[in-house]
């Protein structure tokens, strides 16, 4: 191959990929979905909200906290009753 050639197939392919996921964004905002580091539901992005007013939180706090408490229910061994209060309160 020529590096014309070479330069040709390698816009042609990121052109096809920026196509891609133009496509894929504008499925999620048509499914009601938000962009908060990833596409979330709705319902999500409401308890996203919730979190947000009460604590005060701005995105990578609540991201890092999250985690956070995640790994300290997983460590402590409740992973199971964090599940169950999260169906209990339909979140």
């Amino acid at each position: 191959m020529t590096d014309k050639k070479k330069i040709s197939t390698i816009k042609d392919k990121a052109k096809a990929n920026a196509a891609k996921q133009k496509r894929f964004r504008e499925r999620q905002r048509e499914a009601g979905k938000k962009l908060v580091r990833g596409y979330v539901s709705p319902e999500a992005k409401a308890c996203y909200d919730e979190i947000r007013d009460k604590t005060g939180w701005n995105d990578s706090e609540a991201m890092s906290n999250a985690l956070r408490l995640m790994y300290a229910a997983y460590k402590c061994g409740q992973i199971k009753l964090l599940n169950e209060w999260l169906r209990k309160n339909d979140r």
